[in-house]
């Protein structure tokens, strides 16, 4: 499952402007006898690439962190899975 977060707009150096939204992913595993929640993060381009990263975490307020981060720096695609390296 997805759930859309936020749509952002920048400009980059060329003075195009790119748009990018950013959605949770959530996974259901099965743990025991239990179900977890497996929160993940992806990211699209309007007209342009885009990158899923799922079961990053299983803690909201991780995942909660995680996207305002990347939402609030306008982060794409592109540099999604290094932002996470550094971020773990």
């Amino acid at each position: 499952m997805e759930m859309k977060i936020a749509t952002r707009q920048c400009w980059d150096q060329g003075g195009c402007a790119r748009r990018f939204h950013y959605y949770l992913t959530i996974d259901q595993e099965e743990a025991s006898r239990l179900f977890c929640e497996n929160y993940g993060v992806h990211i699209a381009e309007e007209g342009g690439e885009d990158r899923k990263i799922p079961a990053i975490t299983t803690s909201a307020s991780r995942i909660d962190e995680l996207l305002t981060l990347l939402v609030d720096n306008t982060v794409g695609p592109a540099g999604l899975e290094d932002i996470i390296a550094d971020w773990l």
